[in-house]
Order: C-alpha cells, then structure tokens, then sequence
C-alpha cells in the first residue's frame, strides 16, 4: 500500500521549526562561546597582573638582598588577587619563592615556558578538585648581575566561572528546548492560518453539484499565490460543463433516435400480428423491418468508433495513400447516385500522396461526399481539390453549393447528433454521426477540419501533415 504524503502544514512546521532550533543552538552556542572567552580574558588579565606586580617586586634585586625582605615583597604582588598564585624557580628548578597554599610543581614540570601570557598560551589543569588557568613565563631580573632568567609559575582558580558556565548551559538548554516548542507551535498556527483560503477554496468546491456546474471561483478574493489555481479550476470547470452538457444532449438524442425504429418496428410488428397474411405480405414486413435494423446497426457501428474516439483507441496503421486515387474510387462508388440528382463530380490538384490509414481517409472522404451530394441542388456541381502546402501540410477541400448555414452553427456542426436547424428534423437519412466521424478520424492523423461558407457554396476544408 503507497504511503500517504505528508501534508503541507505539517512539512512546512517541520522546515521552519527545523530552521529556526537550528538558529536558536546556533545562537547559544555563539553566546556560550562568548562568555567563556570573555572569563578567560578576565583570567589573562588577572594573571598578567600578577607577572607585572612579580616583575616590579623582583626589578632592581641587587646581589645578596635579605631573602625575608624579598618574600615581603613578592607576598604582596598578589594583594586583591585572591584566586591567584605563583611560584618563582631558577634555571636550576630551586624554587625561590612559592605563595603560601599553593602546589604548582606539577605543573612547573609538565608546562613548557611562554613569552607572553595570553588566551593561546594559558593551560587548564585540575589538581585536588580544583581547576585552575595558568602558564608559565620566564621574566629577567633588572638589575641584578646574575641575567638569568627565572621561571614563573603562575596561575588562577577558575571552579566559580565553570560552575557559572555549567549553571547558563543549563538555563540555556532549557530556554532554548521552550523557545523552539513556542516557535513550531506558533510555525503551525502561522501555516494553519495561512492555509485558510485553501480550506475556503475546498469549501467553494465541495458544494458544486452536476447541477451547479455553472458556478465559479473569483480569482479577485483569493491570495495572488493562488490566483493560478482558481483561473485553472474555472477552465477545468468550463471544459467540464461543456462536455456535460454534450453528454446529456447525446444521451437525449440517441433516445430520439433510436425511438423511431423502434416504433417502426412496434408498430410494424403490430400490425403484422393483428391479422393472417399472406406469404408476399410477411416478406415485405420483414425487408421493412430489415431496413431499421439495418440503421440501428450502422448508428450503434459509428457511436462504437466514436466511443473508441474519445478514449484514445484508434490507431491509423500509417501507410502510403494516394488522394488521387482514393477520391477517383469514391466518384465511381458515388456515380449512380449523384447521376440520380443530377449533380457533377470534380476533381481538382495534383497527384498527393500522404502517410495514413487508407480505410479511415476513405471513411472520412466518403462521409463528406455524401452530406454533399445529399444538399446538392440538381444541375450543380461537387469539387474536391487537393493541394500541398507548407511545412509538409495537405489541404483537401469539398466545396458544394446548397445548404448555407449560420456562421453561428458552424463550429458545432461536429458534434454528435447537432442539428443546424431550430426544428431539429433532420432531411434524408443518417443519424447525425457522420461530420463527428470524420472529426475524430482528422484528429487521430493529427490534422483540423473546419467548416465555411464561401461565397454561397458550403466548404469543408482539412489540412493533414504530408
């Protein structure tokens, strides 16, 4: 079973709620990362104030100084720096002075000495629960005759800035969890809303019925985003109605036709039955009855290959046929009955020969031949003139005078069982299927038909490619 696809509210809270936690990590990330530096140059600070205040105290340190005098002075070097400590070592790694408390000959061993204490060079270790910030720096005694350098081992407490950290990326994690909740719920409620004239647009569809086909969306009341959308419905809808209304025009005139054989049969049956006969008498009755049947089958014949029309059925099995030839043959086969009314069959263009299936171009000629010849007046003539065109187009036209028909009536004088006429009476025989035959058949070799009136002379004019 396929998988149904997401909805739209519900892909567009996931990308934008996806966006904006995105957004709102990032953002905490950034700040997080800011305050730590800002902590950790408040520690570099700290601890160049201390090598500052360890450099004065040791400047000027002649040989021999009192040692008790020295201590002194270096003991106050961290005065106001409460966290920090440090401790002073020759070359040699004899410590010369150490800040009461502190241990830093661990880190005296493992660190390797710095030129300047900064956020690149300082190191963070942990020792007996505590964590600490420091480096170490070798300083010069000015002065003094012994050039040296000695190490400085310095460093600062930093647990209350971590716990501070770990407190804020707490809060901070929470914030942002509760941030991200308000902003895909208020994501959905946006795209909820914003989908609004979608639903009224559904609402507007749904109460359409096959007897309101007539109503239509106002593309002035809805979003320009779907402006399209209601220009395209009202097409679709058009389209619709139009074929709708066809269709229950077919549906009525295929009852009007077939009634009238029908009844014929009925009646003829009927009177048949009502008395003994002879032999010459039933045969005449059943010839009768013959000649309906004979119509119902032809009539249901062509509304099958209409039938096949409309779902995409034919097929021409594409081969070469000659106009000429096939037009010569329909004049032969139509001969006898337009001798009868005295009409005149002509020929006119060149030889042309065409991709297409001969038996449906023979149908479809043969059709338009016999509605002419049909609406004729005696004494006139039929002509079929072939020509060829450009970009490889055949132009084949019947032109017959007789019946003019309102301009009005001709662009649906292919549909099925249209009558021109207000009594809708049509004159001789056929069931009205004829000029839509021979649409779907110019449709199916990818060409148009249409029809005119020209100059007093009815014409219809069909363009094939080559």
């Amino acid at each position: 079973m396929a998988r149904r696809p997401a909805s739209l509210a519900l892909r567009l809270t996931v990308s934008i709620g996806v966006v904006i936690t995105v957004v709102l990590l990032s953002f905490g990330w950034v700040v997080e990362r800011s305050i730590n530096t800002h902590f950790a140059q408040q520690d570099v600070d700290e601890l160049n104030a201390v090598v500052q205040s360890v450099e004065q105290s040791l400047s000027g340190r002649p040989n021999g100084i009192d040692l008790a005098a020295l201590k002194l002075r270096l003991a106050s070097a961290v005065s106001g720096h409460h966290a920090a400590q440090f401790r002073i070592s020759d070359a040699e790694g004899n410590v010369l002075y150490a800040t009461p408390g502190s241990d830093l000959d661990s880190f005296a061993r493992l660190a390797s000495p710095v030129n300047k204490v900064d956020i690149d060079s300082v190191r963070i270790w942990q020792d007996k629960g505590q964590t600490y910030r420091g480096a170490i720096v070798q300083i010069r005694q000015n002065g003094s005759s012994d050039n040296k350098p000695l190490n400085l081992a310095i460093a600062t407490g930093i647990n209350f800035h971590l716990h501070y950290l770990e407190s804020f990326h707490s809060t901070l994690k929470l914030i942002t969890f509760a941030a991200c909740l308000l902003a895909i719920l208020a994501t959905w409620l946006a795209v909820y809303q914003g989908h609004a004239p979608l639903r009224r647009i559904s609402r507007e569809i749904r109460r359409i019925k096959s007897d309101q086909l007539h109503i239509r969306l106002d593309p002035r009341t809805v979003p320009v985003e779907l402006t399209e959308l209601a220009v395209s419905f009202n097409d679709m809808l058009d389209r619709i109605e139009n074929v709708f209304r066809r269709l229950s025009n077919f549906s009525a005139d295929i009852a009007h036709e077939l009634r009238t054989p029908i009844t014929n049969l009925k009646t003829q049956t009927e009177v048949v039955l009502s008395q003994s006969r002879n032999l010459e008498q039933y045969r005449e009755i059943l010839y009768s009855n013959l000649e309906e049947y004979e119509r119902m089958a032809k009539m249901v014949g062509d509304m099958l290959f209409l039938a096949q029309a409309d779902n995409n059925q034919l097929k021409p099995e594409l081969v070469s046929v000659d106009l000429v030839t096939e037009v010569q043959a329909l004049f032969d086969y139509f001969e006898a009955w337009a001798e009868e009314r005295a009409v005149s069959l002509i020929r006119k263009g060149p030889a042309i020969c065409i991709q297409g299936d001969r038996l449906m171009i023979r149908r479809a000629l043969s059709n338009l031949l016999s509605n002419a010849i049909r609406y004729t007046p005696s004494g006139q003539a039929i002509t079929i003139s072939l020509e060829e065109s450009a970009h490889d187009r055949v132009i084949i036209r019947v032109e017959n005078p007789g019946l003019v028909i309102n301009p009005d009536h001709l662009p649906r004088l292919f549909d099925r069982f249209y009558r021109a006429d207000p009594s809708r009476q049509r004159k001789g025989e056929g069931a009205g299927l004829g000029l839509a035959i021979v649409k779907s058949i110019i449709d199916a070799h990818g060409g148009t038909i249409t029809a005119k009136n020209e100059s007093g002379n009815m014409m219809f004019e069909i363009v094939l490619p080559k």
